[in-house]
């Protein structure tokens, strides 16, 4: 199995803990949270990852070499020149993904507990073009679902801004957990695209393409792309070991 860690965010959230190293190496109960998501994807049965980077690229690189890539196969998606945000960094990975096979994508500030093989498993069985982790936590983003969880809007319920893709009623609306089962077929969606937003081409997408949700029954999720959920993680993590 094949996976993608999007770890080429700036990391302004965390500064200034995020001044001289990626967030990427920024470490969470004595691990960086690249370590902890790679050692996630192996224990779900991934052999090969690819990451994006961009701010400390040769920190990363450097990093794994020194662990040795954790004895798994891994390449990087250069974004040095040009964040591509999160589609246009996906478009730029697809030649990594030459098996024809549903891969996982994974954010690297996100700590869980979701069962990855589960959530491939759903997708298989589904026949979809993506599975997206959501949760029904407060946010102010969310995606919107009909009756069969798929997905047909999105909403700012800050803004008030909304968004319906496709027609029906809406049964629904989660917030997003950071992870993704997506079929290659999609890339050949993305021809005509270079900076984008997953988030948008999902919307656009769902029109007339199967996106399904997936929640989990995880006993914990953080996203720890904010200094004070970093403390949170931290006192979580010692609490369970």
């Amino acid at each position: 199995m094949k996976a993608m860690i999007f770890a080429a965010g700036l990391g302004t959230r965390l500064k200034p803990l995020t001044d001289n190293k990626p967030k990427a190496l920024i470490e969470v109960y004595g691990k960086t949270l690249l370590e902890h998501t790679i050692v996630k994807l192996i224990s779900s049965g991934v052999t090969d990852i690819i990451i994006n980077v961009h701010a400390f690229a040769d920190q990363i690189i450097d990093f794994l070499k020194l662990n040795n890539n954790f004895g798994i196969h891994i390449e990087f998606s250069d974004e040095t020149d040009l964040l591509l945000d999160t589609g246009g960094g996906l478009k730029k990975a697809a030649w990594f993904f030459d098996d024809n096979n549903p891969f996982i994508l994974h954010n690297v500030d996100i700590l869980s507990d979701i069962d990855l093989n589960e959530m491939y498993k759903q997708h298989i069985a589904a026949n979809c073009l993506a599975t997206l982790a959501m949760d029904n936590r407060e946010t102010n983003r969310y995606f919107l679902l009909n009756q069969n969880h798929e997905l047909c809007g999105w909403e700012n319920s800050k803004t008030k801004v909304k968004i319906i893709s496709k027609s029906g009623k809406i049964s629904s609306k989660l917030a997003f957990s950071g992870i993704h089962i997506i079929s290659p077929e999609i890339f050949s969606h993305f021809e005509n695209d270079h900076i984008f937003s997953i988030t948008s081409k999902y919307l656009e997408l769902s029109k007339n393409h199967k996106i399904l949700a997936y929640q989990p029954n995880n006993t914990y999720w953080f996203d720890v792309g904010k200094k004070n959920d970093l403390g949170k993680a931290e006192q979580f993590l010692k609490s369970i070991n």
